[in-house]
């Protein structure tokens, strides 16, 4: 990867992002990242030997990819003032902000190709999930780009329309805190019915990990999986069986959902223009 790749954000998106692309031999003097937090800049520079910058328009200047990993409220007021340096050598932008939708950082940018992402919280163990959507202005070797950068931490795919990243967000995006409520209500429940906590937590945190694991290398589906494991008149029985008679389904359901409604929502707050339209 010969390209110059900017980070305006130092988080810790960007970091596992840079991390992970290191870890993959891109050189480190082909990174360079903008923040206001001078700690994090520093924190990176001594990790990764990138180079760092505290104006983000000198740190976009030359690249050819600017991979936007600020915070959704922040999008407008950087893309804004990025405008005219991107202007002359219209890099590829690549947003991993949640709610924000690429025709409004098109349109803030001046026109240019976007790639709008969404990665997970397991992408700090580069094991994470991340959803693109290309506008039409990006070409095919930008899309492969974009798939490599993104791939540094994990598994990627693309989506067709860009409606269905509120759906991607709910799913996958928030999904990790789903995976860990659920853990912590299995060590809480081992702990009440006597297990000491260090046993209750390797207990939940490796059974969650081993069942993640069959089920992404099964050839079966979930449901499929879940049967296998569930002896009729059994403990696991005893247990689903109580979970679907209090509507597990329905409430889960609805918590999604409303998380999608709320990634749709962030869309429209935050891509309007002065005149309160998106």
């Amino acid at each position: 990867m010969n390209q110059t790749l900017c980070f305006i954000g130092a988080g810790n998106m960007a970091r596992s992002l840079i991390g992970g692309l290191i870890a993959r031999d891109v050189a480190a003097t082909g990174i360079v990242v903008a923040d206001p937090v001078a700690t994090q800049l520093s924190s990176l520079q001594q990790a990764f030997g990138v180079r760092i910058a505290t104006d983000n328009a000198s740190a976009a200047r030359d690249a050819d990819v600017v991979i936007l990993a600020v915070k959704p409220q922040q999008m407008r007021n950087v893309v804004t003032q990025l405008a005219p340096v991107l202007a002359a050598k219209r890099p590829l932008i690549i947003s991993v902000a949640a709610g924000i939708r690429a025709a409004d950082i098109q349109r803030w940018s001046g026109g240019l190709a976007v790639v709008r992402c969404m990665p997970n919280r397991p992408a700090l163990q580069g094991c994470g999930m991340t959803a693109l959507f290309a506008m039409p202005q990006v070409s095919g070797d930008s899309r492969e780009l974009a798939m490599k950068i993104l791939g540094a931490v994990g598994a990627t795919l693309w989506v067709e329309h860009e409606a269905q990243m509120d759906a991607v967000t709910a799913v996958s995006g928030s999904g990790p805190a789903y995976f860990f409520l659920l853990i912590e209500m299995l060590e809480q429940t081992g702990v009440a019915l006597g297990l000491p906590a260090p046993v209750s937590r390797q207990l939940a945190t490796e059974t969650a990990y081993g069942s993640a694991r069959m089920a992404r290398e099964a050839s079966e589906s979930a449901a499929t999986l879940r049967q296998q494991v569930t002896s009729t008149g059994g403990t696991t029985e005893a247990a689903l069986q109580h979970l679907e008679a209090n509507n597990v389904r329905a409430i889960f359901a609805a918590a999604v959902t409303a998380a999608a409604r709320r990634s749709a929502a962030l869309a429209d707050e935050y891509g309007a223009d002065e005149s309160g339209n998106g």
